[in-house]
């Protein structure tokens, strides 16, 4: 281009990688039978105080839950993530290699369950309103759930489709199976140097009834790491 030549109109960015192949397999359709630490829940169980008038489970004699409807489930892989100003999600799998059986969008941000759990046990507590017993849906199907935080109602959890993003962060994920740590962002809101924060661990599935699990985290440490309890109840 010579010097008396007018600046040609300026070339388009080039376009966005596309996203990595997708490898997560689907969940088996096995049940899941009874495991080894049904002993060990069941003694945590006669023991477990209904843990605050706010939430409305079960009202049941000195308040414990009775041996005979607590059932040891499977050990699942769970995962906590979302951006520092976002909502935290939870991805429920299989195991880590598999894709999400329930994504569940709830009401608190990351930074703020970060540090609830930097200062000890979080137990977290989704409720909704009891079916028919004709009724057929699972309770991990229920779309929306009454959300409370060690006792205090924070607002609601929305179970969703797992989206492009959350399925991008399993993959990347597919290989740990215990862990924490930030991964590089993908969001218009926080931009291009947004974090997306994600604590990944196993839980032990207890089922009380067809209205009533709970998930455990199992920490690497043994009792030095984060606890941390989710409670799903229909009321």
């Amino acid at each position: 281009m010579g010097d008396g030549d007018a600046p040609g109109p300026s070339s388009p960015p080039p376009p966005p990688p596309p996203p990595s192949a997708l490898t997560l397999v689907q969940p088996s359709k096995k049940k899941s039978r009874p495991s080894k630490v049904f002993r060990v829940f069941r003694n945590v169980f006669r023991s477990f105080p209904i843990i605050t008038p706010a939430c409305k489970f079960p009202s049941l004699p000195s308040g414990r839950l009775p041996d005979s409807k607590v059932i040891a489930g499977a050990r699942i892989t769970g995962t906590l993530f979302g951006y520092r100003k976002g909502r935290v999600s939870l991805s429920i799998q299989e195991n880590s290699r598999t894709l999400p059986t329930l994504v569940l969008e709830l009401a608190m941000q990351t930074h703020i369950l970060q540090k609830e759990m930097s200062l000890g046990m979080v137990r977290i507590a989704l409720e909704c309103d009891k079916r028919d017993d004709r009724d057929k849906t699972e309770l991990m199907e229920e779309p929306l759930w009454s959300m409370f935080c060690n006792g205090k109602k924070i607002g609601y959890g929305v179970k969703r489709e797992a989206s492009e993003e959350d399925l991008h962060v399993m993959e990347v994920l597919k290989a740990v199976s215990m862990g924490a740590g930030v991964l590089p962002g993908r969001s218009e809101v926080e931009g291009p140097d947004g974090e997306l924060a994600y604590m990944r661990a196993h839980f032990d599935r207890v089922v009380g009834s067809k209205d009533s699990e709970t998930l455990y985290m199992l920490s690497p440490d043994g009792n030095n790491g984060p606890e941390l309890s989710i409670f799903f109840v229909r009321v």
